[in-house]
């Protein structure tokens, strides 16, 4: 059965603070670092804003977008390592938003930053089997980085939502097949309570992010019978600007089927949102036709990789809601006192 995305959205706050900023308190250099990660600034939740009414966002822009009646939306999944609350879904705050009816599954998903891709599998799967005509797949996060932390320069904000059918007249990018390669590799974790996640430092490079795409690309290639030169884009899981860049180059992807999906430079690296926000960067300006290579990436650790080929139908809903370049204009820029009442890192005693 054809599975596919019937219509995409994205949302990213206007505020930023730039690495220059944050090495100016810490006192480190902030030329290095941005040489390093290949991150100039990142993006910053309103003092009003937090995973689920930018899960909301992301979703109206998709339904906008797709201009379809949210009562066909039969599952609703949203994934993010910052849901408001611990027990209290986010996914049932964004069907009431949206309108939706109350016949419908949902539920919050995570998986460091690839739950919402982890949400998209969840949706093709309810969509192919027939239970549901459309499901609703977001990522989104308001991530969080402790003071001096090396994660204080790149944790950001922003989601993406996706609605996944199987109607074919309906599809603007039909997804051709996905492969998953997961492990039990603790290279990134938060206990229960805790306002910081930690990380495993030289863990989260290679026995991570690098195994992880890695396999999860070369499995999703071995599949399908596919090469690098086979596809028009790639886009890989952007905890930084260099990481996919590398595993870019090590997978025999070029520089030019990246450059259109990376946009950590310019908001970070928004968790669940991150490689979606690259897809969504990509569909913006793809062409009927071209083929997209897709990689996620969750501290945990596992990969989801996907293949999709757009359709001419991107032409007529591609113009009906903000593409992410649009809402990279005009940044609001912060200072770090400024940053650190937005974040709630500023807490009274």
């Amino acid at each position: 059965m054809t599975i596919g995305i019937v219509s995409y959205g994205a949302y990213v706050p206007r505020y930023r603070i730039k690495v220059e900023e944050i090495a100016r308190l810490w006192g480190d250099d902030a030329e290095i670092l941005k040489k390093g990660l290949m991150v100039h600034e990142k993006s910053v939740p309103d003092l009003d804003e937090d995973t689920a009414t930018i899960a909301v966002e992301a979703a109206r822009s998709a339904l906008a977008r797709g201009e379809f009646d949210p009562a066909r939306i039969g599952a609703i999944y949203t994934g993010s390592e910052s849901h408001p609350y611990a027990v209290k879904p986010t996914s049932t705050i964004v069907a009431q938003a949206l309108g939706a009816t109350p016949d419908l599954t949902a539920a919050d998903f995570e998986f460091a930053c690839k739950a919402g891709t982890a949400a998209v599998q969840a949706c093709m799967g309810l969509v192919s089997s027939g239970m549901i005509e459309l499901g609703l797949a977001i990522g989104a996060d308001v991530s969080q980085g402790a003071p001096s932390d090396a994660l204080e320069y790149t944790a950001a904000a922003g989601g993406v939502a996706l609605v996944i059918g199987r109607k074919e007249s309906e599809l603007c990018a039909l997804i051709e097949d996905t492969y998953s390669f997961t492990t039990d590799t603790p290279d990134f974790w938060r206990r229960e309570g805790r306002p910081y996640p930690e990380h495993g430092g030289r863990f989260t490079g290679e026995p991570g992010y690098f195994k992880h795409v890695t396999n999860a690309a070369k499995g999703l290639l071995k599949k399908l019978g596919t090469t690098p030169e086979d596809y028009d884009y790639a886009v890989f899981h952007q905890p930084n600007g260099k990481f996919p860049t590398k595993v870019a180059k090590t997978l025999g992807f070029r520089k030019e089927q990246i450059a259109p999906g990376l946009v950590v430079t310019k908001i970070g690296n928004s968790y669940s949102g991150s490689c979606l926000m690259g897809l969504a960067a990509t569909l913006d300006q793809a062409k009927p036709g071209d083929r997209i290579f897709v990689t996620a990436f969750g501290s945990g650790a596992g990969s989801d990789a996907f293949s999709i080929k757009v359709t001419d139908r991107i032409e007529k809903i591609r113009a009906k809601a903000p593409k992410v370049s649009e809402l990279l204009k005009n940044p609001v820029y912060l200072d770090y006192g400024q940053y650190a009442k937005h974040k709630g890192k500023i807490r009274l005693a």
